[in-house]
């Protein structure tokens, strides 16, 4: 393989074990503040207010991946980038539920599948950042 192509394959394999990352902290965030928040007394039912349990979850979420983020050096812009992403998906979506047209489970499945792609997406708008060598 040639220098320039072993570059390009490391630079993709560290976007790629960024964006890795990226969904374990996520997952960090949302369970361990999640059950903190439960221990407390402070959960918030998803059966009763879908909208603002996930707006809790998401806070949860954005807060594992901006402490990680910022370990990790990356400047504010792009870690409130990645905290919206976590917030975008639902914008559509609570008109929808609010409407009664879904319910809350269907909110959080589809609020979590198209947050996966959007943080690729967020990703990629800052390549150098998440694939350069220097974090």
């Amino acid at each position: 393989m040639t220098t320039t192509g072993t570059h390009t394959t490391r630079r993709w394999g560290r976007f790629a074990l960024h964006y890795v990352e990226m969904i374990i902290a996520m997952f960090a965030g949302m369970f361990a503040l999640g059950m903190l928040q439960s221990v407390l007394g402070l959960g918030v039912s998803h059966d009763q207010h879908p909208d603002l349990a996930y707006l809790v979850m998401a806070v949860n979420m954005s807060v594992g991946m901006a402490v990680w983020m910022r370990i990790r050096r990356h400047g504010w812009a792009s870690t409130l980038e990645m905290c919206a992403v976590m917030f975008v998906p639902v914008v559509p979506l609570f008109p929808l539920l609010w409407l009664g047209v879904i319910d809350g489970g269907v909110l959080m499945v589809v609020a979590h599948v198209v947050m996966f792609p959007l943080m690729l997406v967020a990703m990629l708008r800052r390549l150098d950042e998440y694939a350069g060598c220097a974090h």
